[in-house]
């Protein structure tokens, strides 16, 4: 690209996409015909009166910003109708005309599945989208998500320790990462290959109206989105209606009826998403677009009542019996099992050491999955 400003100055116009070429009705050849397009012309595609005026009268100090962060290593603008815009992206109907990129922006286009959730999940939550998105990258997927604490973050991590390549979309300028946390977290995707990407130019915090603009570029860039614990005002069950309305196939994965966290994933269930148990759940539903990489997969994800359990006295496996699979108290867990409230303690404490169990807030415990994170 020999000259971004034009570029840059759709980026910092507003949430310019490729709906508004579709009304033009082939009238502009590029998105940077926009630029020469009158205000009246630029009204009837639908922009208002702000982003009107930003294409008019472009800011340059945000303008020599976005310049400045682009003489960083690994950092670069996709734009649409380029070589390197994703395909699958470049297919739902709101595609951003712009995309930051830092990283290799070759992974944006590898055949991903998105892995969203609670911000607030419990362990065995937490260790379930760890174990799904080795499982995927073992099959050849790469593992797309938001950064989020919680679910985002285990499934970026997963997607890491299996030597695979994930992408994380953020609702902020890449000049920054939110949440700050998670910066450590975001070197290690590009280290590994993979990318941090978004729509919003240097600069722009990460506001409330945003996320639902990153979150179709969740589901835009991948074949499906799996949510894994969800509350029933989840931001990733937006992530997962937008999945839908691009035609991707989303699934979700069931929980404790007690686990408010598992509502929203019950919700979608009821309203048409896959029920998923095992990776293999996904992998059925999108072997046509697989073609050969199952095969790479080797054993499939294993079950967890094979796991849990395995290799422990008869006293152990009656306790983790009695914990199931939702979070109890120490308490809850004498009257199920029938043991002493010490020896149900000393028993937990095992178990945590073993990497088993987890203990929560407010003292509940609950399991964990191997391969933890």
């Amino acid at each position: 690209m020999d000259d971004p400003k034009p570029w840059l100055t759709l980026a910092r116009a507003g949430n310019l996409h490729s709906g508004h070429l579709a009304r033009a009705g082939g009238a502009l050849s590029s998105p940077l015909d926009l630029l020469r397009e009158s205000r009246g012309a630029l009204a009837a595609l639908g922009l208002g009166g702000e982003t009107v005026a930003a294409l008019a009268n472009p800011d340059p100090r945000g303008l020599a910003a976005d310049d400045r962060w682009l003489q960083g290593e690994h950092r670069q603008l996709v734009v649409w109708g380029s070589a390197d815009y994703p395909p699958l992206l470049a297919g739902i109907a709101d595609a951003p005309l712009v995309l930051f990129v830092e990283g290799d922006c070759a992974a944006l286009s590898l055949p991903q599945l998105a892995i969203v959730g609670s911000r607030n999940p419990t362990m065995l939550g937490r260790d379930t989208a760890a174990q799904f998105a080795r499982h995927v990258v073992a099959a050849g997927f790469s593992v797309t998500s938001g950064l989020a604490l919680g679910i985002d973050a285990a499934g970026h991590r997963g997607a890491l320790q299996a030597g695979g390549v994930t992408v994380a979309a953020l609702a902020c300028g890449l000049d920054q990462v939110y949440p700050r946390v998670n910066a450590g977290l975001a070197r290690e995707i590009v280290a590994q290959g993979g990318a941090l990407v978004s729509d919003l130019p240097v600069g722009v915090e990460p506001l409330k109206h945003h996320f639902p603009r990153r979150n179709r570029i969740i589901s835009g860039l991948s074949v499906g989105t799996l949510v894994v614990e969800a509350a029933l005002q989840s931001g990733s069950l937006i992530t997962a209606r937008l999945a839908g309305d691009q035609g991707r196939e989303v699934f979700a994965v069931p929980g404790s009826i007690h686990n408010p966290m598992a509502r929203g994933c019950h919700r979608l269930i009821r309203q048409g998403a896959k029920l998923v148990e095992t990776a293999d759940d996904i992998f059925v539903e999108l072997g046509a677009l697989l073609g050969g990489l199952r095969a790479c997969a080797g054993a499939e994800a294993p079950d967890a009542q094979e796991v849990f359990g395995r290799g422990l006295d008869t006293d152990y496996e009656i306790l983790l019996d009695a914990l199931g699979f939702a979070p109890a108290s120490i308490d809850t867990l004498v009257a199920r099992s029938g043991f002493a409230a010490d020896a149900v303690a000393s028993m937990l404490l095992i178990l945590e050491l073993d990497g088993r169990v987890a203990q929560q807030h407010g003292g509940l415990y609950c399991r964990r999955l191997p391969g933890k994170v």
